[in-house]
């Protein structure tokens, strides 16, 4: 079957409020959202919805919709983001988190990571004093405070080389972001993340706008210390929809986003009366997803220094079969310790 989705970058160029936009057509904001990150297929969206969009970014609904392309991912290696909601080569991702649950080592992280594949990291840094900053922009050769200076730098470094672009949650507020990709159109190497220094980004429903990566981060995972704290059911990407994820990848992680969904919903159950009371089959299915999500933490390279442990990278195939073992019992006889910050089954 032919791919089709949203031409999210021309919607982000015509109309930089997209989700205000469409609020005030009768749209609702989370189903815009959804159809943005390929969470709602187009295949199942209603023709005045879609007709809607196009009257709003001026265009034909062949223009509002793109055949036959696919999302790239750029693998990071990092298990539960590769799993959930990976990265789309050239798009844009948002990170939604409070301050305190892990989102700037997350990032220092892809940093390193990227780096190493040939990635060049430019970061235009936030308005106003956020001495949190420097916890990413160590090391880095392309940090600037003025806007211009950035984009001349993105541009320059574009033509050859990929790009990862990073700003904060202001300068999306005050529409220099928008302004920055509308320059770099042509260039299909930048990718851009956007954070949200202040953490109000968590309080809102679409603090960014339309994104193809959204990783929200899980105040329950942050406070229970199991890091990168990565919501397993609210982080999506683009790179999800239609035939953009193989197909094997696409089940394991639908099994697993099932699997963690009904353990969540046990947890609350086991908390107050233990898990004996609950029926042999849930039982079986709650700790299979508390091994899954033990699974799921992994040791950073940035955060050697602190934890002790040393950093692991776990490749795309490697890690989906170690889901597939975990879903199906294969390692039922493993502790949840075992499996707690470490990279790949052994």
């Amino acid at each position: 079957m032919e791919s089709i989705h949203l031409n999210v970058s021309l919607l982000r160029k015509r109309v930089p409020q997209l989700t205000k936009a469409a609020k005030s057509v009768g749209l609702r904001p989370a189903t815009v959202s959804n159809l943005c990150t390929g969470k709602i297929s187009i295949a199942r969206t209603e023709v005045r919805t879609l007709v809607a969009l196009a009257n709003l970014a001026d265009c034909s609904l062949d223009e509002l919709i793109v055949r036959g392309e696919r999302y790239e991912m750029i693998e990071t290696g990092i298990k539960t983001l590769d799993l959930f909601a990976p990265l789309a080569k050239g798009g844009t991702a948002g990170l939604v988190a409070r301050p305190g649950m892990g989102q700037l080592v997350v990032l220092a992280e892809i940093f390193h990571r990227l780096k190493s594949e040939g990635y060049t990291v430019v970061v235009l840094l936030p308005e106003g004093d956020h001495p949190e900053v420097n916890d990413i922009t160590e090391g880095l050769d392309h940090v600037y405070e003025d806007i211009d200076e950035a984009d001349q730098a993105v541009q320059s470094i574009g033509v050859d080389h990929d790009v990862i672009f990073v700003a904060d949650r202001s300068h999306v507020q005050n529409g220099n972001t928008m302004r920055l990709q509308e320059k770099w159109a042509s260039l299909t190497s930048v990718t851009t993340f956007l954070i949200d220094f202040k953490g109000e980004a968590v309080d809102e429903e679409f603090p960014f706008g339309p994104l193809e990566t959204v990783w929200q981060f899980d105040s329950d995972l942050a406070a229970r210390r199991l890091y990168p704290a990565i919501h397993p059911l609210y982080s999506t990407s683009s790179v999800l929809e239609g035939s953009n994820l193989e197909q094997h990848h696409f089940t394991i992680q639908q099994k697993a986003k099932r699997q963690l969904r009904r353990y969540r919903e046990l947890r609350s159950i086991v908390r107050i009366n233990g898990v004996d009371t609950l029926p042999e089959a849930d039982q079986r299915l709650y700790k299979r997803g508390e091994r899954l999500e033990a699974y799921l933490t992994q040791p950073f390279f940035v955060a050697e220094h602190f934890t002790g442990q040393k950093g692991e990278n776990v490749p795309l195939n490697e890690m989906l079969e170690d889901v597939r073992k975990i879903l199906d019992g294969a390692i039922d006889h493993r502790s949840v310790d075992e499996l707690t910050s470490i990279g790949r089954l052994t």
